[in-house]
């Protein structure tokens, strides 16, 4: 399947978490043309890192057909994870250089599937910076985190 240059899907994530670990949340907003979609959820007990690499797949699974990707992210761990680190663990069976099973594993893996046939380019953006797309991500993420957080509370409270 071929991807055609000329019609780029902008991607915004972030992931969140409170305490580390502990309730966290994510979110993605999916932008091509004017039309706008956004996805997100969490997690009980996780950490932030794998908040942010859930709001990179869940983005990339959303969609259906090799597309030209913008993906802008704050996490210089998920963007180098997948620019640098990624080839080296892929060929070591996933193990780091030092032979130790790579931390989140499953998410990696997975996020390397969502990559598909999809031309991304990767953008880092300073969190917290005033980038509009980035701040809105991020009260997102926050709030899949407290939603996290009050049903946990609530279960826990009803038992």
């Amino acid at each position: 399947m071929s991807v055609s240059d000329d019609v780029v899907v902008e991607i915004y994530t972030d992931g969140a978490c409170l305490g580390n670990p502990g309730p966290g949340g994510w979110a993605a907003l999916l932008r091509y043309g004017e039309k706008e979609k956004w996805v997100g959820g969490g997690e009980p007990d996780t950490t932030n890192n794998r908040m942010e690499l859930m709001a990179a797949i869940a983005a990339l699974e959303v969609l259906k057909r090799a597309c030209a990707v913008k993906l802008v992210t704050d996490s210089q761990y998920v963007m180098r994870g997948v620019e640098e680190w990624m080839p080296r663990w892929r060929a070591n069976g996933w193990r780091t250089t030092d032979k130790k099973p790579v931390k989140n594993q499953d998410l990696w893996q997975r996020l390397h599937a969502a990559l598909g046939a999809h031309k991304i380019t990767w953008q880092w953006t300073r969190g917290h910076s005033g980038h509009v797309e980035n701040e809105l991500v991020d009260q997102r993420a926050r709030l899949e985190a407290e939603k996290i957080k009050r049903e946990s509370t609530t279960v826990t409270a009803t038992r």
